[in-house]
């Protein structure tokens, strides 16, 4: 399977978009099934957390493929956050801030649906949305320059080598849609009636900043892709495939990690093993 990490610097205007896998969905279902298992064990393990990062356009997949590529993991096993524009409360403490407190604990899968780089991509887009952080010297959109983008992209690399050094395994996915793929999914969620609810007029005016948005993507991945918090750039327009792609990767990344083993049980109570089964017996 071709690897989709990105290891250099990626041009969005030349990455595919689509790939289609035969039986995806079937192939899904082994990979999910193995990734349930690798779970009960890293909790057991206890040493590491698994952190995955989803970013990409509206309708680009996200939701739906947090619904089948993890429904197979133990419910306490995976903690998703869907981060929505910031509260009163978040809005009083650095961005960061309520992106590290929702990070997984050891033993635990933790999805961000969005993530801490909306504060370098919407943010980038529409830089008034900075001034409601009320940052000490930036008192217009003109503080919002390059060296202000430069310090935010330093401070994110920071953020994921801290934790990565202390236990979390990083994966950023972003899920990539063609412009005509997004046109056919909005038009479906205004044909469907029980898919009104998703669409919204915003969609539209976003869409028109798709250019804008792309490079701000790209910007983004080629600065903060690391060995220790590489992105993979996953084709999206086929939806099937795209999950497939995204549980595999995490199964066999996480597959390489030969320390992620069930701890021994100690070796006083392995001796008695026998002992212990027969006093339930006789009760």
């Amino acid at each position: 399977m071709k690897d989709y990490k990105v290891t250099s610097n990626i041009s969005l205007k030349n990455s595919e978009t689509k790939v289609v896998i035969d039986n995806a969905e079937k192939e899904l279902k082994k990979v999910r099934k193995q990734l349930a298992k690798l779970q009960d064990t890293l909790y057991a393990h206890g040493k590491y957390a698994v952190l995955i990062c989803l970013q990409g356009m509206d309708t680009a997949g996200k939701d739906s493929l947090i619904r089948e590529v993890f429904k197979d993991i133990n419910a306490r096993g995976v903690v998703v956050h869907s981060f929505k524009v910031p509260t009163e409360l978040e809005l009083k403490h650095d961005y960061l801030w309520r992106h590290y407190i929702a990070l997984p604990a050891r033993g635990k899968f933790g999805v961000f649906n969005r993530t801490h780089y909306e504060n370098v991509l919407v943010t980038r887009v529409h830089p008034g949305y900075i001034m409601g952080e009320n940052i000490p010297n930036v008192n217009s959109t003109d503080d919002i320059n390059d060296a202000f983008w430069d310090k935010r992209f330093e401070q994110i690399n920071n953020f994921e080598k801290h934790i990565a050094e202390n236990g979390t395994l990083i994966f950023k996915f972003f899920l990539n849609l063609s412009k005509e793929e997004q046109k056919n999914r909005l038009l479906r969620r205004l044909r469907k009636q029980e898919k009104n609810w998703k669409f919204s007029p915003g969609d539209l005016k976003e869409r028109k900043l798709w250019d804008k948005y792309q490079f701000c993507y790209e910007d983004a991945i080629n600065r903060t892709s690391k060995p220790h918090a590489p992105w993979y750039a996953i084709p999206a327009d086929d939806k099937p495939s795209a999950r497939f792609l995204v549980a595999k990767i995490l199964l066999d990344t996480l597959s390489t990690y030969k320390d992620i083993k069930e701890p021994e049980l100690d070796d006083a109570i392995k001796a008695n093993i026998e002992m212990y089964k027969q006093q339930l017996n006789n009760e």
